[in-house]
C-alpha cells in the first residue's frame, strides 16, 4: 500500500486510533481517507471519548465526510459499517477500515478488503511510523476489545521485528 491509496473508514478504527494518539498513521499509510456521513455522527455522539470529540473540531485535511448515494440495505448491520461498505462500493476503494467481525465479513463478501485497528498498528510498525508494541499497549488500556490470543499473536510479531 503506498501514501497514494484511498480507504473508507469505519467509526472504531478512528475513534481508537485518537485515543492512543496515533491518528496520524492513517494519512502516513494510505494517504486519503473517507467516512459517510453516519461514521462522522457516531464519532460525535454524547458519550464519545473527549478525546475524540476534541478531535472532530479541527479535522484533518485528509479525511473527507462524504454522503453515500445509495445505501446497501441487504447489509444489515449498524448505520456506519453499512454506509462505509456502501461508500466503499460506491467509490469502487477496495480497502475499508473495520474492526467489527460481522462487518468485516460482510466486507469481504462484497470483495472489499477490511483492515482492522490491530492490522493498522502492525503495518504502521512494519513501516517504522511508530512503535506497535507501546501503542498496541494503549489500545490495551481503552474499551477496544479483541481475543487475548489475537492479541498475543500481534505483539508477539511486533517484538520479533525489533530483534
Amino acid at each position: 500500500m503506498s501514501a497514494q491509496t484511498v480507504v473508507v473508514a469505519d467509526t472504531t478504527p478512528l475513534n481508537y486510533l485518537v485515543l492512543i494518539e496515533q491518528i496520524e498513521v492513517l494519512h502516513r499509510l494510505f494517504g486519503e481517507v473517507m467516512i459517510p456521513e453516519a461514521v462522522l455522527t457516531e464519532l460525535r455522539h454524547p458519550k464519545a471519548p473527549m478525546a475524540v470529540t476534541a478531535w472532530l473540531q479541527n479535522l484533518p485535511h485528509w479525511l473527507r465526510v462524504l454522503k453515500v448515494s445509495e445505501v446497501d440495505r441487504t447489509i444489515q448491520l449498524g448505520q456506519g459499517e453499512t454506509e462505509a461498505i456502501s461508500l466503499a462500493i460506491e467509490l469502487q476503494v477496495s480497502i475499508v477500515l473495520m474492526d467489527e467481525r460481522r462487518g468485516r465479513a460482510a466486507a469481504e463478501a462484497r470483495g472489499l478488503l477490511p483492515i482492522g485497528t490491530l492490522n493498522i498498528l502492525d503495518l504502521a510498525d512494519e513501516r517504522g511510523l511508530l512503535d506497535g508494541v507501546t501503542s498496541l499497549n494503549e489500545l490495551k488500556r481503552t474499551t477496544f476489545r479483541a481475543d487475548q490470543e489475537l492479541l498475543d499473536r500481534f505483539e508477539e510479531r511486533m517484538r520479533a521485528r525489533k530483534a
